[in-house]
């Protein structure tokens, strides 16, 4: 390695997954991510620990390193903590400088985040009460169905009809699902109502917050087909998807701050 060059790493350890990214000259280097264990500070480093493997390099050869998630709370090895509504918005703004709204779908809550364009907080709501609108319901619906949770909005795209969902609660949806199976209702136009009544549940955060274009989607569920369509009908707008996994965002985000504040700090190699 030369000692001119700067690693910075970002490291997102969230409910259900820890990611990290390793940015060189402000590029993407390298990335890590897996399952979250029930050790945050394990996971964290875990996920790290791929991404350094990945760009062969050591814990330290990283110039300085941003924690966040629900785990940035215990995260020794990070230089700072910053939240995970911070990170998603520099992620979103290094990926796409047009972007001014963004909807963050994780394991177990949602946001809504409105962003300048240099990637600043302008104003957010989120759920985070309950587990509908969220990765852990679409686990819950899945596994109702039978079906990989990679393959719901695959089927819900394949309605020819959408069958309302009355249920907010997790616990009462399933309920409310199991009975429109019984009633012999088609399984893709259950889940066509379901992801459109999660939809309904996001535009009422953007009711609060507003929403301008380009939007931006990450988090996990973000990888879901048939979820991204349900939103664009919903909200009448166009989502742009990252070209990376969308579940890094926030790590990337955490990268990018963390070349910031080692410029700040003055920690830039010459």
């Amino acid at each position: 390695m030369s000692l001119s060059e700067n690693f910075f790493a970002g490291v997102d350890v969230g409910s259900l997954a820890a990611k990290a990214v390793i940015l060189k000259d402000g590029e993407i280097f390298a990335t890590g991510l897996l399952k979250s264990g029930v050790n945050s500070v394990e996971s964290g480093l875990s996920a790290l620990n791929l991404a350094l493997d990945a760009a062969g390099l050591k814990k330290e050869d990283l110039t300085y390193i941003v924690g966040t998630g629900y785990g940035r709370v215990s995260a020794p090895y990070a230089n700072k903590a910053v939240t995970e509504i911070t990170c998603h918005a520099k992620g979103a703004n290094y990926l796409h400088p047009t972007v001014r709204t963004i909807i963050d779908m994780g394991g177990q809550d949602c946001k809504a985040i409105r962003i300048d364009e240099n990637g600043a907080v302008v104003d957010f709501a989120m759920n985070d009460k309950c587990a509908a609108g969220t990765g852990r319901f679409l686990e819950v619906m899945a596994e109702v169905f039978k079906v990989k949770l990679e393959d719901l909005g695959a089927i819900a795209l394949s309605a020819t009809d959408t069958v309302p969902m009355s249920s907010t609660c997790t616990v009462f949806a399933e309920s409310e699902t199991i009975s429109l199976i019984a009633r012999g209702e088609k399984p893709e136009n259950i889940l066509n109502g379901i992801h459109h009544s999660i939809a309904n549940r996001i535009a009422g955060l953007f009711s609060r917050v507003g929403i301008t274009s380009d939007v931006f989607f990450s988090g996990g569920v973000a990888k879901n087909s048939g979820m991204k369509s349900a939103i664009e009908q919903t909200l009448k707008v166009t989502i742009v998807r990252p070209e990376i996994d969308p579940q890094l965002i926030g790590a990337l985000g955490a990268a990018v701050l963390a070349r910031s504040f080692a410029k700040k700090e003055g920690l830039l190699a010459a």
